[in-house]
């Protein structure tokens, strides 16, 4: 199954730069092993802001809720979820 989905970063202004430092390298080595794997297929930021829409690729929503609590950054992010579906109109 396929989502979209919107993640909004808001770490505390009282973390300090080395605890946000090793949790964003945390971040970027458990996110690059999904892309690696091909279930986090796309990833995109949001132009002047500390956001991301991604694209899963994953067997339902179990799965993706378990990647997305994984991430180490998840206790700081707002996140919006969207099921996706092949659209009829789409190039085959």
């Amino acid at each position: 199954m396929l989502y979209l989905v919107r993640m909004d970063v808001n770490i505390p202004l009282d973390m300090t730069e080395e605890r946000a430092n090793t949790i964003k390298a945390e971040e970027r080595e458990y996110s690059q092993k999904l892309q690696r794997d091909g279930r986090w297929a796309h990833l995109w930021r949001v132009v002047g802001e500390y956001s991301n829409y991604s694209v899963f690729d994953v067997v339902d929503n179990d799965e993706l809720h378990m990647l997305l609590s994984g991430l180490p950054l998840f206790p700081y992010m707002d996140i919006k979820v969207t099921p996706l579906a092949k659209h009829p109109s789409t190039a085959e």
